[in-house]
């Protein structure tokens, strides 16, 4: 068979198919075509020689900001997907139906690496979020829009995943949950999954959870006190567990303020996985303390996760999240996206959202990008030379 692109000898980790080997990938027509040892092709394919390395299914960060230039929050989504390895950034709300047009044609229709969306229920998004202005959305009730939001949301099928809300004393203030009743039921009326975002209460940890129906997600979901998923005796509540048994997901989300190792370490402790790792990256953490989406997945590596569990919360399990099984694997027929990475040993500084430090002894790095099966890492390009 012809193929365009084969990434050879790597080992390949796709836990969408229990796969975890050393082989061959191929891609053709955009798609994956083919994961096999010793995979033949015509002279003219790109043949590159990744072995010594990781190839996963393209990485998906379920928590992004990347309207650049339209929310002080944006971040540009090329260069993060170049220097993270993702594929896939889903922009969680920083959209509302009153701008979410501009953010389609402005930033996500014209980027090359991926952009999901989940649509903010109000009007403007999260609009007042910088270094001087801190504005909560969601405590101006005249800017829910719920009817706005089904119809963007219906329109905008293709891109639009599920809708956002943020709920907490920073994002609703005095309102308290009341955006999360408005965001539920247009979810409901649009058959999307629901993102929640949670600060410091009210409501509660456990007020916004019970809400959550399956197949939902509560992000930030490994904060610190206040409104932390573990009691000071360090086991996880009640209602949390529940809540997993019902299906809801739990999201990473780390950011600026919502993620602590303290929390991370006893909910590990009690078995409880996060179901989706991602950074919540935009321009107030980029440069710390979540940094990127491999730094987030490096921290939950050196806590004791398995490398094969964080690949799957990076992948698979994000796109069950956002319904899109397309995504987050090397299945032949899927989309022809892939990352490389190596796991480097050593000793790492690893600091989180309350300044607690860890040092770490090892740190994932991405080192290339397949995109719609074409190779797509132009600054390490050479690093991995053309196979004659």
């Amino acid at each position: 068979m012809t193929y365009d692109l084969i990434l050879r000898g790597g080992r390949v980790i796709d836990p969408s198919q229990k796969i975890d080997r050393v082989t061959d990938v191929a891609f053709a027509n955009g798609k994956v075509a083919a994961v096999g040892d010793n995979l033949k092709t015509d002279a003219a394919a790109d043949v590159r020689d990744v072995s010594g390395y990781i190839v996963t299914p393209g990485l998906i960060d379920l928590h992004t900001h990347v309207y650049w230039g339209g929310t002080s929050l944006g971040i540009d989504a090329d260069q993060f997907a170049r220097d993270s390895g993702v594929t896939t950034s889903i922009d969680t709300g920083s959209a509302g139906p009153g701008n979410f047009m501009g953010f389609r044609k402005h930033v996500i229709e014209r980027s090359e690496a991926r952009i999901l969306a989940y649509l903010h229920i109000s009007f403007a998004g999260i609009y007042g979020f910088s270094k001087t202005i801190m504005v909560g959305e969601s405590e101006e009730s005249r800017l829910m829009a719920p009817q706005d939001c089904v119809e963007v949301a219906n329109a905008n099928r293709d891109l639009i995943v599920g809708i956002k809300v943020r709920v907490g004393r920073h994002s609703s203030g005095t309102q308290g949950s009341s955006a999360l009743g408005m965001a539920l039921e247009v979810a409901e009326e649009v058959g999307m999954p629901l993102m929640a975002h949670i600060d410091h209460p009210p409501p509660s940890y456990e007020e916004v959870i019970g809400r959550l129906r399956p197949g939902d997600v509560l992000t930030h979901a490994f904060r610190p006190f206040p409104n932390a998923p573990v009691t000071a005796q360090g086991k996880v509540k009640q209602a949390v567990l529940d809540a997993r048994a019902r299906g809801v997901y739990f999201d990473i989300g780390h950011g600026k303020g919502s993620f602590a190792f303290k929390t991370a370490r006893a909910m590990l402790a009690n078995g409880f996985y996060p179901d989706t790792i991602s950074s919540d990256v935009h321009t107030l953490c980029i440069e710390g303390p979540a940094f990127d989406q491999v730094t987030t997945m490096s921290k939950f590596l050196c806590m004791g996760m398995a490398l094969n569990d964080v690949i799957a919360a990076s992948t698979v399990k994000a796109a069950v999240a956002v319904k899109r099984m397309e995504l987050g694997s090397l299945k032949p027929g899927s989309a022809g996206d892939a990352t490389i990475l190596t796991v480097k040993n050593g000793k790492f500084d690893y600091v989180d959202v309350v300044g607690e430090h860890l040092v770490g002894d090892r740190r994932i790095l991405s080192e290339g990008v397949v995109l719609r099966g074409q190779w797509w890492h132009p600054k390490r390009s050479s690093k991995f030379a053309k196979v004659k």
